[in-house]
């Protein structure tokens, strides 16, 4: 994909989490509104896009009693997002439907509809990829525990499904590797957000390693 290409009525999944560009993302759908959506990704191949929730929940809520109120509790989400390309759905019952998503390329809502069945779309404008940043010495590190961490869950014989990491791994690039981390630390999602935004991987990975010492994960 083009790094200035516009993207028009991009279906939105708006959620409680950051998806990151080659992320992993497992979801399970049940909502109307995103059954269909996600059915026709699917089957056409295209993406839908992943913002982050700062205001109501992932699941339609009713309304409150507030005068003039919207039909539904009110849902507000960040203007950049990523793109999600859905690996594998499965449909154990009616009704249900098990997916497995891939983060792709990060975009700016440059406008957004909510329909009248609930679905947002969006006109988006795609941001350019992560440029390829080899990791510094002094955050070789960095790179050295998420290797650790990977093989521990490995040695648990976690189930690959399960796995919150995917290969291909790309130990030696400063985005991926900063991004892992930004998925796998606890942290508030405002914050989550502003690293995914961040258009310099080598920044990102030094405030992931600013982060770890703050948790006190060994290095």
């Amino acid at each position: 994909m083009s790094d200035t290409l516009a993207l028009a009525s991009l279906p939105l999944f708006p959620l409680s989490t950051v998806l990151f560009p080659g992320g992993y993302l497992p979801l399970q759908i049940f909502e109307v509104r995103y059954l269909d959506m996600v059915g026709k990704c699917f089957s056409a191949g295209a993406p839908f896009g992943v913002v982050s929730l700062n205001h109501g929940s992932e699941v339609r809520q009713a309304p409150s009693n507030e005068p003039g109120g919207d039909s539904f509790a009110q849902e507000l989400f960040y203007p950049v997002g990523t793109l999600a390309r859905i690996t594998s759905l499965s449909r154990p019952q009616p009704g249900l439907m098990l997916i497995q998503c891939t983060g792709l390329q990060r975009f700016t809502v440059k406008s957004h509809e909510l329909m009248k069945h609930g679905l947002w779309v969006a006109d988006v404008t795609l941001l350019p990829s992560d440029q390829q940043v080899p990791i510094p010495a002094d955050l070789k590190a960095v790179a050295t525990t998420l290797k650790r961490v990977i093989r521990t869950l490995q040695e648990q014989e976690t189930r690959a499904d399960q796995m919150p990491i995917q290969p291909p791994y790309q130990m030696d690039d400063c985005a991926w590797v900063s991004n892992r981390w930004c998925e796998l630390l606890p942290m508030a999602l405002e914050l989550k957000h502003r690293l995914m935004v961040l258009d310099n991987p080598l920044v990102r990975l030094e405030l992931v390693n600013d982060l770890l010492e703050h948790n006190g994960i060994p290095i």
